[in-house]
């Protein structure tokens, strides 16, 4: 009898663990109401407040460049490789490709992940890589791609964001040439409350309306710093011209504020290459 080989996540009548935890559970509603009645968030931020971020370049030595980020308790790494020749096609390009692949590690979230892509994988990755487009010099190698990897360690929200102001560094550690630094910042939105570099917890309370028609919905958008750019845009939920219009201000400010911490990493990169170089001739 033919053994099958083919890798499973766990025995067929497995449960859930949460499912023997004390049930704690609240509501959206109350959640909301928790946070407004505190003025503060679960973590002690005030409304328009970031978390913590770290970032640090050349942590895969397989990769051409690479960077990880620490976003509070949200952690991505980012894989950028050599161009090579764009596959299954016959006809020459002009412009070069960027392939993006966004994935959630098995473990990273509450519910265990697939290891092949699920659909809001995939909807990340074309995010990612319509983010990535606009800031790649891709005329300056026609006919070959560039491949990006993000892999999200821990999720604990605003991971895409994340994974793509690490892409912009990695890719500027591996030498791909751009026309400038990408940053990108998430944000969240329920009735009159905004809530900047929201956790796992307050997108999923901002995901869905607490009463009819109120304004919710959670904002990405990444920015090209020196040209004042937005390359791209997201939006979930249903918000009102006027709160989209406030909560864009509050991003596009977010973002300016992220720049100097990259800009810090790469040329302590570049100073650290100046040393290694030198002591190599010696």
């Amino acid at each position: 009898m033919p053994v099958d080989h083919k890798r499973i996540n766990g025995p067929d009548e497995t449960l859930p663990y949460n499912l023997f935890a004390k049930s704690n559970k609240k509501s959206s509603l109350q959640e909301y109401e928790e946070i407004v009645k505190n003025r503060k968030r679960g973590d002690s931020r005030s409304y328009l407040e970031h978390r913590k971020l770290f970032i640090k370049t050349g942590v895969v030595s397989q990769a051409k460049g690479s960077a990880y980020i620490e976003l509070g308790k949200t952690k991505v790494i980012v894989s950028v490789f050599d161009p090579r020749e764009i596959p299954n096609r016959t006809e020459y390009s002009l412009k070069g490709e960027i392939y993006c692949e966004f994935k959630f590690a098995p473990f990273s979230c509450k519910k265990r992940r697939l290891h092949q892509q699920d659909a809001e994988e995939k909807q990340y990755s074309a995010i990612m890589k319509q983010a990535l487009e606009s800031t790649v010099c891709r005329h300056e190698f026609p006919n070959f791609q560039v491949d990006v990897y993000a892999l999200v360690l821990h999720n604990d929200g605003s991971s895409l964001s994340a994974a793509i102001t690490a892409a912009g560094l990695a890719l500027s550690q591996a030498g791909v040439p751009m026309y400038d630094l990408i940053t990108s910042t998430t944000l969240a939105l329920q009735k009159d409350t905004i809530l900047l570099d929201p956790t796992m917890k307050e997108q999923n309370i901002c995901y869905y309306p607490i009463h009819k028609q109120n304004d919710h919905g959670v904002i990405i958008i990444s920015k090209l710093h020196s040209h004042n750019q937005i390359s791209q845009f997201y939006q979930t939920g249903s918000i009102s011209l006027h709160k989209l219009s406030e909560a864009f201000e509050i991003l596009n400010k977010s973002c300016e504020e992220i720049v100097p911490l990259v800009q810090k990493c790469l040329v302590k990169h570049v100073i650290n290459n100046l040393k290694n170089s030198e002591v190599s001739d010696k």
